[in-house]
Formats: structure tokens, sequence, C-alpha cells
């Protein structure tokens, strides 16, 4: 599992209960008569600009606000509320598993490592990205806590609290599935070298074979040329075979 993919979900849905936070206070302001809110907002624009020529861009301005409250006052509080604890839900979850797989690599830096980055880069990457969760996690507390409606912040401290639960199960599960992953992909090392090793050695002696034949060809046909009476097989002939193939044969007649 990649930390980073991990990292990334865990930033994203910050950025949701961010967004959905702002979204949320903007509907609970809107609340109530719609016409009371705008009629107020038009005593504040006019006030604005008493006995000043008001500029065509603070028209549009104030006619895209009132359509944006129009539009507020539609929605519904309890919806953004649920999306804000869905999403809280997804970066608690996705943080344990990033510190899970840190927990994990720390665990196993102390092994001979033999891939393309620095123990050196791996350990600053761990070391980095906790930060910046740590940083995530105070950031969402502040600001649901202490700079959103009461309700927020008790949704924060729920949430908060039963995803740690979750996660103490969860993060035991994948410390041991990595393990498990880790100690698959070391034996699929060992196979894989241990065949390619023997297909190298398959390799060279297929090529001595092959060069010890071409040598033997070679010797022979240089006997024959040189050496015709000792016959043309890959043996020469013995003595006793030479003098039996120069007796003339004899012809026997019925």
């Amino acid at each position: 599992m990649d930390p980073f993919t991990l990292f990334a979900l865990a930033n994203g849905a910050v950025s949701a209960v961010k967004a959905g936070c702002k979204l949320y206070k903007d509907i609970k302001g809107a609340a109530g008569e719609v016409k009371d809110v705008l009629k107020d907002l038009d005593k504040q624009f006019n006030k604005q600009y008493e006995g000043k020529p008001i500029p065509r861009e603070a028209k549009q301005q104030l006619h895209e606000e009132k359509e944006r409250i129009v539009e507020l006052s539609k929605k519904d509080p309890g919806d953004v509320y649920t999306q804000i604890g869905d999403q809280l839900g997804v970066y608690f979850e996705n943080m344990a598993k990033c510190m899970a797989i840190f927990a994990e690599e720390e665990r196993r830096s102390k092994e001979l490592y033999t891939g393309e980055e620095s123990l050196g880069k791996r350990a600053l990457q761990r070391v980095l990205m906790r930060k910046k969760l740590e940083q995530m996690a105070k950031e969402l507390r502040q600001l649901l806590i202490y700079e959103s409606p009461p309700e927020l912040g008790a949704l924060y401290t729920d949430v908060s609290e039963m995803m740690e639960k979750i996660n103490k199960e969860q993060t035991a599960a994948l410390a041991k599935k990595m393990r498990e992953d880790y100690a698959n992909e070391q034996r699929k090392k060992r196979r894989m070298r241990k065949m390619y090793s023997e297909a190298v050695w398959g390799i060279v002696a297929v090529a001595v074979c092959c060069s010890v034949g071409i040598l033997f060809a070679v010797i022979v046909e240089d006997r024959i040329r040189k050496y015709p009476h000792l016959g043309t097989g890959w043996i020469p002939k013995s003595e006793v075979q030479q003098r039996t193939d120069a007796i003339p044969p004899t012809y026997l007649g019925r």
C-alpha cells in the first residue's frame, strides 16, 4: 500500500471538511426568514453608498450575494453535517493507515535494504509526512471545535473517538498484512533469483556442450582429411579393421 496515496486521500478529506464547515456556517447564517436577511443586506449596501454613485460592479456583487443566500436557504444543514462526518472518517482512517505503514517501515529499517532510494531519504519522507498529518489534525481540531458551531465540535469528538476504536483493529490487521506481503515478496525474489541462476547455468552448460561438439567435429574433419585410412567415422578404425578392409573381397561362384 502506497503511503503517498493514503496521504493524498487524507489531505483531500481535510480540504473537503474545511469547505463543508464554511458551507455549514453560511447555511446557518442564512437560516431564518430569507426576506429579512435580504432586507438587511440591502440596508447595509445602501448605507455604504449613501449619497455616492453606486458602481456597476458593486451592484453585480450584491445581486450575486443575494442569489447565494437564496440558494443557501434551500439547503439542509443536516446533509452538510453528514458529509463533514463522512470526510472526517476518511481523514482519520487514512491517517491511521499512514501511521501504521510508517511504524512498519521503521521496524523494517534495521533490515538489509536494497532499494533505489537511500535509507536517509526514506526516513526524511516519513518524518515530513508525519509532521503534515499532525498539522492537519491540529487544523481540523481548531476549525471544528473553536471556529465552528458547537455541533460540529461535538461531531469531531464523536468521529475521533469512534475511529480510534476502529483503527486499533485495522492498524493491527494492516501491519500483519504488510509483514505477510513483505515475506511473500522476499520469497518471490529468492525464487526468481534461483530461477535466474539456474537459467544462466543451463545456458552455460548448453554453450559448453555445443563448443565441445564443434571442437570434436573440427578435430574429426581434420583427421579424415589428413588420415583418410582411419575412416570417416567419429571413432577412427583400429589396426585390425584397417587390415580387414585391406584384404580384397573374394567372390564365390554358385
